[in-house]
């Protein structure tokens, strides 16, 4: 074990070091500048796009489900325990100012995650059963030419959904109802196991099903609970916000001789608390997406885009003005014991158990996401139906296991593979960004005909 944990640190600092970040950043930024900045110039058309579409009735379609349920299972891979527990650490590791730089790589990454997400459409082909699959096993194959490093991806998200995706999620479900309700471990695990192969026994079309309506109602419940405490805190929130732009872009006013150290700690956690975050770049969400009966590749990209605000933007921001308003984030805890004190403050000992069901909710659906992503990429490498079979039952095995064990290591893992997965797919998107670039002229032409359209 101990060689093991000595190749995964070292792997680790070079997929998650400064350069690897500034990757991310550089990407976001380069379909940023070409695009004209298209995800704030387009913001508006993004809400009409995505949640304004809502309300619009659509025909049901055999081949896909809808893009609503396909956001909702991307948000389901990417809602987690990192939007309740990884904004507090990176708040206590790199100050209030790392708010500030996850605001400025989440904006960045809406490009980033708009870019797979087309690509996934753009170059998703059809199953035997006539569903669309896609992400970027497919575009790096078709797109680039060059299938390993389509295979490279796929082993790496096969890896990772037992990780990120399956163990940690249901080690802090037992965890959190142990602490809470008393439940055994063990029984949590058996539980979760049985809900988790239910759904996804039915495919795509059950878990889309579930994911929109379970999606919105975990949201609405951990965002209804920190919005009740900030009312309660309102006083505080100018002082949040001016601590996170203060110790972003002034530090040496507040701290000193120290404040460069806590500047850059502040940039790394920042960034990398986005990318944990939202995920874009890594590549998983595309797969969700290009099951989507969508119009276009770049309407779908919308969807992307909307996906990372939704994530990072909102709900990362309301657990970051929480906690800040709080004002115990000096006081020496740390992860969920800070999250949850600065619910208590307001709440009271209900906090716990309002958090932890917040906590299984959002483990839950990111397994859902996760089994998703793992069964595609297994219909990638082996295309038998034999071969899924086996990743369900194993996937379901490892959940139990990882109900009653200490996941220090495999946490550590599974951000090793996150990273991993992410290499081949952003050199993907730097390879195929000229097909980005047409197919966002081509959506911005259709715009503007229709509006000219409505002037005559």
């Amino acid at each position: 074990m101990g060689l093991l944990e000595q190749i995964n640190n070292g792997l680790s600092r070079i997929v998650w070091g400064p350069v690897m970040l500034l990757f991310l950043l550089g990407i976001g930024l380069y379909f940023s500048v070409r695009t004209g900045f298209f995800q704030i110039r387009y913001f508006g058309r993004m809400c009409r796009e995505t949640v304004g579409s809502l309300f619009e009735k659509k025909p049901k379609s055999k081949q896909g489900i809808t893009p609503f349920q396909a956001v909702s299972t991307a948000l389901a891979g990417t809602l987690g325990t990192g939007n309740i527990v990884g904004v507090s650490t990176a708040i206590v590791t790199g100050g209030p100012g790392a708010i500030f730089w996850m605001w400025v790589s989440s904006i960045l990454g809406m490009m980033t995650k708009y870019a797979e997400v087309l690509l996934a459409v753009y170059y998703r082909k059809k199953n035997g059963k006539g569903e669309y699959i896609g992400g970027p096993m497919y575009y790096i194959q078709y797109g680039m030419g060059y299938k390993f490093p389509a295979i490279l991806f796929a082993l790496f998200c096969v890896a990772a959904s037992f990780g990120i995706g399956n163990m940690t999620q249901s080690n802090a479900v037992s965890t959190a109802l142990e602490c809470s309700f008393g439940i055994p471990t063990w029984i949590s695990g058996v539980i979760l196991a049985v809900l988790v192969g239910i759904v996804i026994i039915g495919g795509i079309k059950r878990v889309g099903s579930l994911a929109e309506k379970l999606v919105p109602l975990m949201s609405f419940l951990y965002l209804g609970l920190a919005i009740f405490v900030l009312f309660f805190n309102r006083s505080q929130i100018p002082k949040a916000f001016e601590e996170i732009f203060q110790y972003a872009l002034c530090p040496s006013s507040i701290l000193g001789g120290s404040a460069g150290y806590l500047f850059m700690q502040g940039i790394r956690f920042g960034i990398s608390r986005g990318v944990f975050s939202n995920e874009a770049g890594l590549g998983s969400a595309p797969i969700a997406h290009a099951a989507a009966n969508a119009k276009s590749p770049a309407q779908q990209g919308m969807w992307g885009m909307f996906e990372v605000f939704f994530d990072t933007i909102v709900s990362c921001t309301i657990t970051a003005l929480v906690v800040l308003t709080s004002g115990d984030w000096l006081s020496g805890q740390n992860g969920s014991t800070l999250t949850l004190t600065a619910f208590s403050n307001v709440i009271g000992d209900s906090a716990q158990g309002l958090i932890s069901i917040c906590m299984v909710f959002f483990a839950f659906s990111s397994i859902l996401g996760w089994a998703y992503y793992g069964e595609k990429c297994m219909e990638y490498l082996f295309h038998k139906k034999f071969a899924i079979f086996i990743y369900r039952c194993v996937f379901l095995g490892f959940m139990i296991w990882g109900a009653v064990q200490n996941l220090s290591l495999v946490w550590s893992v599974s951000d090793t593979l996150n990273g991993l997965m992410a290499i081949p797919n952003l050199i993907a998107l730097v390879w195929l960004s000229p097909i980005v670039f047409q197919e966002t002229k081509r959506y911005q032409n259709i715009i503007k005909t229709i509006k000219n359209e409505r002037n005559l």
